[in-house]
């Protein structure tokens, strides 16, 4: 049986998470878009010239993941790394503005992690990445354990948001999970390559199917799950949160069936940012008491709205109610 959820039951939990606190540690970014024309080519190299008309910044990374957390109506703590530079200095204004806690920012000896995008006639023209994503050096690493010991000790859920660009060493996922454990609240990790199998005692894990089938060098069969328990014994982990495009999500219970959840989107414009977004909800509804299974439904509800927009948006507890009554009329229907 595809998992579901009752209306009074989504309402119950959406109004829950209001005076939730989530911490999001991991790879914080700035994304900057120069929109512009194209007329001619550079007398000085076979490339096009760039007349900028727009600049435009957007919360990225672990940013993006702190931007939705507080879309739910969730206090937010952001644990990142940043330069002494004018990318961190509009991160934090940014932060300010959506009333997320930059607190735990730890400035570090290197840029801010920024990434560039030229945009000309809706294409874009090229990236620009500013980043140094070797590890952090001790120091370093000891700052950012004292901002996760003083904001995940206050927390009711943590997120671990890797893009390996260094934050989330070893050190720094083993004493995070540790802390959050030992305050028994769940922990949701948005993994990548680096250190995937380092994330033991993680209550949510959600690799997508790819990542998680490079990791493990094998197809993974959702028809044929017998190597799963093997998977399973391998992470360390509770669950398994795979999202599979029109065909929904698929959460994985080390000791128990594959549960579906279908897709519910009417219209994809666009899937940037939509995991960003599922994320904030998995965290957010375990926060607030609901099940894994609640939170999975609603998080797939969250990121149906998500896809309907353009670019990397954030998504109101109102808007999930509105795509559920929705859904449920076009299954009526």
């Amino acid at each position: 049986m595809p998992l579901s959820i009752t209306r009074e039951r989504l309402e119950a939990l959406l109004q829950a998470t209001r005076d939730r606190r989530i911490v999001v540690v991991g790879d914080a970014m700035l994304d900057v878009y120069l929109r512009g024309d194209v007329d001619r080519i550079s007398p000085e190299a076979p490339v096009p010239v760039v007349r900028v008309r727009e600049r435009k910044y957007a919360l990225g990374g672990a940013a993006n993941v702190a931007q939705n957390v507080v879309a739910t109506g969730a206090h937010c703590d952001l644990v990142a790394a940043v330069g002494a530079d004018r990318g961190a200095e509009v991160l934090r204004e940014m932060l300010a503005a959506i009333d997320a806690d930059a607190g735990a920012l730890v400035e570090v000896d290197r840029p801010t992690t920024t990434k560039t995008r030229i945009v000309a006639r809706a294409q874009q023209v090229v990236r620009v990445d500013e980043e140094d994503d070797s590890d952090l050096a001790e120091a370093e690493i000891a700052r950012l354990l004292e901002a996760v010991r003083r904001t995940v000790g206050e927390a009711d859920a943590l997120v671990l948001e890797d893009y390996n660009k260094g934050v989330l060493v070893p050190r720094v996922i083993a004493e995070a999970i540790a802390t959050a454990k030992a305050r028994g609240v769940p922990i949701i990790v948005d993994p990548k390559y680096r250190n995937f199998f380092l994330y033991r005692g993680a209550t949510v894990f959600k690799p997508n199917r790819r990542e998680l089938e490079a990791a493990l060098g094998a197809a993974v069969d959702l028809e044929h799950p017998e190597a799963l328990p093997d998977t399973f014994r391998r992470l360390g982990v509770d669950y398994l949160l795979l999202t599979l495009g029109e065909q929904g999500m698929a959460l994985l219970a080390a000791d128990g069936p594959i549960r579906r959840v279908p897709t519910v989107a009417r219209e994809v414009y666009d899937v940037v940012g939509a995991g960003d977004t599922v994320t904030a909800y998995l965290a957010t509804v375990l926060a607030a008491g609901g099940s894994v299974e609640e939170a999975a439904v609603i998080a797939n509800y969250a990121a149906g709205v998500e896809v309907a927009k353009l670019g990397a948006a954030t998504v109101t507890p109102g808007e999930i109610l509105d795509a559920y009554e929705a859904y449920a009329a076009a299954q009526d229907g």
